[in-house]
């Protein structure tokens, strides 16, 4: 279709739309592969935990009984569920901890380069790594925690061997290199930090914690809802660490609920993907209902500081 301008010259529909349509061009291919990738397996997933499915044969259709066992019949899937609000709460220990050391090392002192490589080295190992080393770490004999415990007169303990234990020492191996994420957030916010507003602060007598409280960290926002949402999502789908460190064991005891999914899905075990397929879907809420809220909250902030 096309338009006769004032001057006699024909123009199509795409030029007389051309600042409206280019950018949806620009963005087409992304929102096709998000959609192909994510948002149609996600329908999938929500389709198939009404069903009982080997993920092979013909799907038999059941509708809540997947949701209505998860919620009133199996043990092993509140022992998950638990295990991940543990991994929820101390997770969050990440952020204060890489915030205090993106704060030491934002300094202009001798060797701060190389202080910086040593605490940026954890994020840049892969998780399979992370788990072999702090099992060794952890051996009941050989292990240089319980080397350590010697020294002050304590007995060896056997932390992945404790099923009170397990779970801790799994979420302790975890925050090394997730602290480290957090601290390179902050190292970058912390480049952002406007001087100006920090020689005012100082001029006016604010230092200290004051100094951080009140100038430092409303301007570290959007590093900090970064560090909320990667670290909230680290700690939902927490299963390379479990399944390398313990295997959901002792007991079933460090099962959380990406691990118990796989279990249920795709292990010698399982192949039972409707029921699989159900424990992804309450995860999958689980995180939806994090994100929705962080998002909120900075649309708030937003809407609050015009």
């Amino acid at each position: 279709m096309t338009a006769v301008t004032d001057t006699g010259v024909q123009r199509s529909w795409y030029k007389r739309n051309e600042i409206a349509v280019t950018p949806w061009l620009f963005l087409l291919p992304a929102i096709l592969f998000f959609s192909v990738y994510v948002i149609i397996p996600i329908a999938q997933s929500f389709w198939i935990s009404f069903h009982q499915w080997d993920g092979l044969g013909e799907a038999t259709w059941v509708g809540t009984a997947n949701y209505e066992r998860l919620l009133f019949d199996d043990r092993k899937f509140s022992v998950s569920f638990w295990n991940n609000i543990k991994w929820l709460i101390l997770y969050l220990l990440a952020i204060p901890a890489g915030l205090f050391i993106a704060l030491f090392l934002n300094q202009t002192v001798r060797g701060i380069r190389l202080y910086k490589s040593l605490f940026f080295f954890p994020f840049v190992i892969s998780q399979v790594v992370v788990g072999l080393v702090f099992s060794w770490f952890y051996l009941p004999r050989e292990g240089l925690l319980n080397a350590i415990l010697a020294i002050f007169g304590t007995g060896p303990v056997n932390i992945l061997g404790d099923p009170t234990l397990a779970t801790y020492g799994i979420i302790a191996a975890g925050l090394w290199p997730q602290t480290a994420y957090c601290m390179i957030l902050y190292l970058t916010g912390l480049n952002a930090v406007d001087p100006e507003q920090v020689e005012a602060a100082r001029l006016d007598g604010a230092k200290g914690y004051k100094m951080l409280w009140y100038v430092i960290l409303p301007q570290l926002k959007p590093a900090t809802f970064i560090a909320f949402v990667v670290t909230i999502i680290g700690a939902l789908r927490s299963f390379d660490l479990i399944s390398v460190m313990t295997n959901g064991g002792p007991f079933g005891s460090t099962r959380v609920l990406s691990f118990y999914m796989f279990e249920e899905s795709l292990s010698e075990f399982g192949f039972r993907m409707g029921y699989g397929a159900a424990i992804a879907v309450v995860l999958f809420f689980i995180m939806l209902g994090f994100i929705v809220y962080f998002l909120y909250s900075m649309w708030r902030d937003d809407q609050g500081g015009r």
